[in-house]
């Protein structure tokens, strides 16, 4: 399978011209575009009488040694491991989120299919994400150019 993104090529050009990217450009699309995969994943489809875990979703930056390279991750924040982490009286460990995300097995023996909430969110938006990060990298390297 093969696609073509829009304006990629205009992209690259500029790119070309102004040499080397600043990593401020870098982080400010890769932040903006991943900021629309994090409010589909909030949306999510579930049930949330707490609504910990939307709180609980959060955009962790990964550091990088390459310049011009930003990569944020929409994962489970740390600080609620707490309230995630369920124990059962067998001393089974479970995690809150990846419950909803994947499906579980009630006691019973019966199945609870997952929502697949984080997955939706990555599928139906990769197009907004990728425009989203073009738009943004060339108005500022437009700005620079300028």
């Amino acid at each position: 399978m093969s696609y073509k993104i829009q304006g990629m090529r205009e992209l690259q050009r500029s790119l070309k011209r102004l040499g080397d990217v600043p990593q401020k450009y870098v982080t400010k699309a890769a932040k903006q575009g991943s900021t629309i995969l994090l409010k589909a994943a909030k949306q999510g489809g579930w049930v949330d009488r707490s609504g910990n875990l939307r709180k609980g979703i959060i955009l962790k930056g990964e550091k990088s040694k390459l310049k011009g390279k930003k990569v944020y991750q929409v994962t489970f924040d740390t600080a609620y491991n707490d309230v995630f982490v369920k124990i059962s009286k067998t001393g089974k460990r479970a995690y809150y989120p990846a419950s909803q995300e994947y499906g579980f097995r009630t006691r019973n023996g019966g199945y609870v299919p997952g929502f697949h909430f984080m997955k939706n969110a990555v599928v139906e938006n990769q197009a907004k994400v990728e425009r989203k990060i073009i738009d943004v990298m060339s108005k500022e390297i437009d700005k620079a150019l300028k």
